[in-house]
């Protein structure tokens, strides 16, 4: 039988410590130790068949009276105080992961049973690329061409305003548009909707003389909206990173007689490259699950639409709800939501890879 071994502990307080430490698997076997009192009480408690919620609870109240009574018994105050403390933040870490793992387990177990490539490539009324399969084909273009739209407009426009705050701004102007940004960034989505289908129709009256032709939904209307809730987005990430660059950079291409313009593009933009790509990801994981305003501006529809400035688009997000809304089709839901979520992992792996790529030397 294993014994604890006692090691010398040198510049510890006198009466804080007793001189000893546990061995390394003490960790381990108190976790499995509290795991298996766990389970005997809950069934001599008559919780049979209890959640696996309640027996990891259970678990970690359990493993924090061991791994502290047992610490404080051999090793002292400080390093039981230690180990109650990082119980406590792992504990912490774990009911915040648990949640998002759960979610992840739940989308994928329901949604893999209708995912194919046929769901993929087809429309709903599955008249496309395979032989009437029902598919998303048409939401996930519709999304991708949404969002690449939206992501065309609000990207150069929120890097050329973040660097105008960060390089230029000063005085009132800045402080206007600062006070702006922060407002749009609380924005409720549905509003961002809401003004996309009243302003596009407008605008199209003052110049073209009729907007009878955009009172539709249109897809370049949803682009509009999620440009509303993007754009400050990006601002704010942009103006951080820019932030952060520091100013010995900008000094010394200043010394070496570069203009300021080429500076910014050469020096402080190309070091905050690889924040920049994070932050636009962000942003994109950000609107291409917006629901509301697209259910203003852009409808829903069963077929497949290219055109982002006549007819309904479909996007992942509101196919997801319209398919959950009919009892028949709740799997396809879940098989668009799961489509959703492998999207923007795409998208961040992408970014990575650029952000990677683009980073300064020694920093990748």
């Amino acid at each position: 039988m294993s014994t604890l071994t006692p090691e010398k502990v040198e510049g510890t307080p006198t009466g804080e410590t007793h001189g000893k430490r546990l061995p390394r698997w003490f960790t381990a076997a108190a976790v499995l130790v509290s795991a298996g009192l766990a389970y005997l009480l809950l069934e001599l408690w008559g919780f049979e068949g209890a959640t696996p919620i309640a027996t990891v609870v259970l678990t970690l109240v359990l493993y924090l009276v061991i791994s502290t009574g047992t610490s404080f018994l051999v090793e002292g105050r400080r390093y039981a105080v230690d180990r109650m403390v990082t119980g406590l933040i792992v504990a912490a870490f774990l009911i915040a992961v648990a949640p998002l793992l759960s979610l992840l387990w739940m989308v994928v177990e329901a949604g893999v049973s209708e995912f194919s490539w046929d769901f993929l490539t087809n429309d709903r009324d599955g008249l496309t690329l395979a032989d009437h399969v029902t598919g998303a084909g048409h939401a996930l273009v519709g999304t991708l061409v949404i969002t690449g739209t939206t992501a065309l407009i609000a990207v150069p426009l929120g890097i050329m305003t973040a660097v105008y705050l960060v390089e230029y701004g000063r005085g009132t102007l800045a402080k206007v548009v600062t006070f702006l940004v922060d407002i749009m960034t609380g924005i409720p989505s549905i509003v961002a909707g809401l003004f996309a289908a009243a302003m596009i129709p407008t605008i199209a009256e003052y110049f073209v003389g009729t907007s009878a032709a955009l009172q539709m939904k249109t897809g370049f209307m949803g682009s509009v909206a999620l440009v509303v809730l993007m754009t400050p987005i990006v601002i704010r990430n942009t103006e951080e990173m820019l932030r952060i660059v520091p100013n010995e950079l900008r000094e010394a291409s200043y010394a070496l007689g570069v203009t300021k313009s080429r500076t910014i593009t050469k020096v402080v933009l190309r070091t905050a490259l690889p924040g920049i790509v994070s932050g636009v990801v962000i942003a994109i994981a950000r609107i291409i699950g917006e629901t509301a305003p697209l259910l203003i501006t852009t409808g829903t529809t069963n077929v497949f639409n290219w055109n982002m400035f006549s007819g309904y688009m479909e996007t992942l997000p509101t196919y997801v709800y319209s398919s959950w809304s009919n009892q028949s089709t709740r799997d396809l839901a879940w098989s668009g939501a799961l489509t959703l979520i492998l999207l923007v992992l795409i998208l961040n792996l992408i970014a990575r890879f650029i952000a990677k790529a683009f980073a300064p030397k020694g920093e990748k």
